[in-house]
């Protein structure tokens, strides 16, 4: 999708965004003027197409004629781009595959196979394209990929990522000491070597990081000699690449980690041993965190990325996202393709929501009876706060990735200063005589007209996909549009 012809972009409608945990703002009638940077320069409220010409467009400097404007519909509003926090590009052609097994098993059936399989560029290319153009539609705008160890189909990810205008921090994934023969690097010596090849690519393509990052991408601790860890988080201290991981997803691999790394306390304390555990970590799944690592992890300023479709379709576990909350950690999704089943963050965020309602399940030895009136209600013994509301779900999907990939500053909201990375989202409104229109593909959001906003957003996202997104932008570029 080719750019706005460098022009100035005038924005009217309706924009929804998190302010805050729990927390959606509604700015009906409002203007949002975004330069040819792709910087939010002005956002009005009351305001339509006229008086942004009149009284805004002077103030900025900006002429009409050199203005793109785009104004939302009835059902229509503007959401920021989600923000996927964990997503594997080599594993999408598996999405949906999982057989009988768990974590373990499933790597070594599914993914460790298709991995290496990527060293091949022509069928890299074709798999990263797809899942980038997949990411896009479904309004990521940001992704935090896991690549393979292999040098040039990690850099063939990140010249796609640019050149399609997603902004995505990418990561040589490094594994010398746990994984089949023919998919290892060949010592923690050269896995650095080939870490630092990637890192030097990416800062030839793309010099300030502006839409490219690279990530610093040790699989798991048990997959890394110690002697790789440790370079790793040397390289870290020294350069400030963030690092993404992974940590207490699986029962087994907590045992796993225990055999391997028996002098450390638990698994945090490994990360934390070789400097990998800080302000930028993000460390996805977190199930089985002990209190002890979670204040460690506190302590240390990491993030979590939740990612519920994969937990619940390895059978992981659920993790405990308001526990974490009240840790003070902070929490983003991430759809985990393809333990996750789809790249849609969306979708995260309605599993996040479900899932938090298991936690809140009475389970047999940990129930309680409360009197409601007349009923008598049984709940679960401290899990009350667990819920996860619609508002506090697709707060993770924003802002919260945007904090825990360092990036609170510049997208997940609409307030100027911050990046144009957004969502046009279509509705689809029934007509009074809905016969008539049921050859129309609107997706599967029906909006009768008499619903709230805030209910509207709810059927957004227990019912949204793909064709409720219209149009997306990155930095102000047009990079995806549902014809």
């Amino acid at each position: 999708m080719a750019p706005q012809g460098n022009k100035n972009q005038l924005f009217l409608g309706l924009f929804i965004h998190s302010t805050s945990l729990g927390e959606l703002q509604y700015l009906h009638n409002t203007a949002i003027c975004v330069e040819k940077s792709g910087k939010i320069v002005a956002v009005e409220q009351k305001c339509d197409q006229k008086k942004a010409e009149d009284t805004i467009y002077p103030k900025l400097g900006w002429k009409a004629d050199d203005v793109v404007v785009t104004t939302t519909k009835d059902g229509q509003f503007f959401f920021p781009g989600f923000i996927d926090t964990h997503i594997h590009a080599p594993q999408y052609p598996n999405v949906g595959i999982f057989g009988k097994s768990t974590l373990l098993d499933w790597l070594n059936t599914y993914t460790f196979p298709m991995e290496a399989s990527l060293s091949s560029l022509p069928k890299a290319r074709r798999v990263y394209t797809r899942c980038v153009r997949r990411a896009l539609a479904h309004g990521t705008t940001t992704a935090t990929y896991y690549a393979t160890i292999h040098v040039p189909s990690t850099n063939l990810l990140a010249d796609l990522c640019l050149s399609m205008g997603q902004r995505a921090f990418i990561g040589r994934v490094c594994m010398d000491a746990m994984g089949p023969d023919y998919y290892l690097d060949e010592s923690a010596a050269q896995s650095l070597i080939a870490t630092q090849q990637t890192i030097d690519h990416i800062h030839k393509i793309d010099p300030g990081y502006t839409l490219v990052s690279p990530i610093l991408t040790p699989r798991f601790a048990p997959s890394c000699s110690r002697k790789a860890m440790t370079s790793l988080g040397k390289l870290h201290e020294k350069t400030g690449i963030p690092i993404q991981t992974h940590i207490s997803e699986n029962v087994d691999e907590l045992k796993l980690v225990k055999d391997t790394f028996p002098e450390f306390p638990h698994y945090t304390g490994v990360y934390d041993a070789h400097g990998l555990l800080g302000t930028k970590t993000i460390l996805a799944h977190a199930i089985h965190l002990s209190d002890e690592e979670a204040d460690l992890i506190a302590k240390r300023g990491a993030g979590v990325s939740h990612c519920p479709c994969s937990n619940s379709a390895l059978t992981s576990g659920e993790a405990r996202v308001r526990w974490l909350l009240d840790k003070g950690i902070g929490v983003g999704l991430g759809t985990d393709v393809s333990g996750g089943y789809s790249s849609s963050v969306l979708e995260a965020a309605r599993q996040a929501a479900l899932v938090s309602n298991h936690l809140v399940m009475p389970k047999k030895g940990n129930e309680y009876n409360e009197t409601n009136g007349n009923k008598t209600i049984q709940k679960a013994k401290g899990t009350e706060r667990a819920r996860l509301s619609v508002e506090e779900v697709l707060h993770l999907a924003t802002r919260g990735g945007a904090s825990i990939v360092g990036l609170v500053d510049r997208i997940g909201g609409f307030e100027v200063g911050m990046e144009w990375d957004a969502q046009l989202i279509g509705l689809g409104l029934v007509d009074e005589t809905p016969e008539e229109d049921d050859t129309l593909d609107r997706g599967n959001v029906d909006i009768f007209g008499w619903e709230k906003w805030e209910e509207r957003v709810a059927k957004w996202v227990f019912n949204g996909d793909d064709r409720n997104v219209r149009k997306v932008w990155v930095r102000g570029r047009l990079v995806h549009e549902r014809i």
